[in-house]
């Protein structure tokens, strides 16, 4: 309260809902905690559908005042870490319990904006389609990417792990991460697609979780459930016929 110190906290992030009323009081009174939880999503594999969030991004999202930052990778983590300390704002941290992929920096661009929030991880010109995702699943938008630029196809994928960050950013950065331009747009998140619907629009596809998981490995899960180069690559193709009618 005096500045001296700086609170930090952490567990599953199911279990952020026996918080909320700390984290809301947190936020109300602008105080710099961060909320650090761990197993953000299916992912976490045989714990079950009791230990698996699904409404919980979306439901932490909605307390005004708190940053909710779900990175991509290891690189990502220390680069959100940087920004929360800088911010000096409440903030909850959102982490794999799965080991993820380190994304490539010398293929992809570096973790030099994670601070807006959003940024562009494979430039490309002229996309025929945006990919925008956060956490565990920007890795296989990527995927995604590859197999549809064999097709001919020019995917821009945009990781984002704060959509409250990305909303401060100016209109002109905005326009030049997702151009009005390019209707066709498809969000991968493994939780409730509420939310994402103010990015990608009437043409977009959302790949979410609309129902509680399951137990099994996360691999298993991630498939069953459609979180696949596969489904993103079929996602793609349905938001570029219904943005071309």
């Amino acid at each position: 309260l005096h500045g001296l110190a700086r609170g930090f906290g952490g567990t599953f992030l199911v279990f952020s809902d026996y918080m909320r009323g700390a984290v809301r009081l947190a936020a109300l009174m602008k105080l710099p905690v961060t909320f650090i939880w761990s197993h953000d999503s299916i992912g976490l594999g045989e714990d079950g559908p009791t230990h698996q969030p699904i409404e919980h991004i979306a439901s932490l999202r909605a307390i005004p005042g708190l940053d909710v930052i779900r990175p991509a990778d290891a690189n990502e983590v220390v680069a959100c870490w940087l920004e929360i300390i800088k911010r000096d704002k409440p903030a909850g941290l959102l982490l794999s319990r799965q080991n993820l992929p380190v994304i490539d920096r010398s293929l992809y661009k570096s973790t030099a904006e994670v601070g807006r929030g959003a940024y562009v991880l494979n430039e490309v010109s002229n996309p025929d389609v945006l990919i925008i995702a956060s956490g565990s699943e920007v890795s296989i938008a990527l995927k995604a990417s590859e197999e549809l630029a064999q097709q001919g196809l020019k995917a821009r994928v945009i990781s984002a792990p704060c959509l409250e960050w990305y909303r401060e950013q100016e209109q002109g950065y905005k326009d030049l991460l997702m151009p009005k331009s390019v209707k066709a747009r498809v969000s991968v998140e493994a939780g409730i697609a509420q939310g994402w619907h103010e990015f990608i629009g009437d043409s977009g596809v959302a790949i979410s979780l609309e129902h509680y998981g399951a137990s099994a490995s996360a691999p298993v899960l991630f498939k069953e459930f459609g979180f696949t180069p596969e489904a993103v690559v079929k996602a793609c193709q349905e938001s570029i016929s219904k943005s071309s009618k």
